[in-house]
């Protein structure tokens, strides 16, 4: 009996685990190696060469992953329920960690994120969600920070994408809307009042200084309202109009000589 065949196949897996003993990371990756299951450094990037059945490696992306928060259900602090979605970016920065303190980091910072949207948007009222989105995002991308440096990630921004309401309370918030601006007109055209009365005191004052002012103003209204008329307008000739034209002829009767 031949011994070639069995020398070729024990060549043969001895290339395979040779080969498989050959790994290449990307500039991205790093591995996470293990000798006889206890941890012994992180490689790559580039060619890593691993000891056959005593080493192991736990392949790690560093690259910035976007995850989705599905909508979560909320109670604002006014209770209004709301649905709420958000996206959260992280990335890996300690690889040793993120494969030995965690399971599943992906699954775990996104149960996680799903937990803490709820509990910091449940204390805030409806109008802060709406008008301070940038104050709620900062608070929740600190606290998963926080919660995440354990296992070796770093959530690096967090954005709430959409505030989705019932319809009811779309109607009751336009409704408000609507209110809010008829208070803000009213109070305008009242400004508005009370200027132009506080003008009018003053011109009133000023008319009654000047007894002129009077006569000029009936003299420019008359102007005014003839225009280009044809017809015949009939007003009453104020007696303050007539005043000086009669004090001067009663001067100039008192004047003449009498008559002989």
């Amino acid at each position: 009996m031949s011994i070639y065949p069995v020398i070729a196949v024990i060549v043969v897996v001895v290339l395979l685990i040779l080969l498989s003993s050959i790994k290449v990371l990307r500039e991205y990756d790093r591995g996470v190696i293990f000798l006889f299951g206890r941890f012994q450094a992180v490689k790559g990037p580039g060619l890593i060469l691993l000891i056959p059945i005593m080493q192991q490696m736990v392949r790690i992306d560093l690259r910035t992953i976007v995850m989705d928060v599905p909508p979560q259900d909320v109670i604002s602090r006014d209770n209004v329920p709301v649905k709420v979605n958000a996206v959260i970016l992280f990335r890996v920065i300690d690889p040793e960690k993120a494969v030995i303190q965690v399971e599943d980091a992906r699954e775990a910072t996104s149960q996680l994120a799903q937990t803490t949207l709820r509990s910091v948007l449940g204390q805030h009222e409806l109008d802060e969600m709406l008008s301070e989105r940038e104050k709620l995002n900062h608070d929740i991308q600190v606290i998963l920070d926080q919660h995440t440096d354990a296992w070796g990630i770093k959530v690096s921004n967090v954005e709430i994408k959409q505030v989705d309401l019932d319809d009811n309370m779309v109607r009751a918030i336009a409704r408000q809307a609507e209110a809010e601006r008829q208070r803000r007109a009213k109070i305008i055209n009242a400004e508005g009042e009370l200027q132009a009365s506080e003008k009018l005191m003053q011109a009133a004052q000023t008319l009654v200084e000047q007894p002129q002012s009077i006569q000029l103003r009936y003299l420019q209204t008359l102007v005014e309202v003839a225009g280009d008329r044809t017809s015949t307008i009939v007003f009453p000739l104020p007696l303050d109009l007539l005043e000086p034209l009669v004090g001067k002829l009663r001067r100039d009767a008192g004047q003449a000589p009498p008559a002989p």
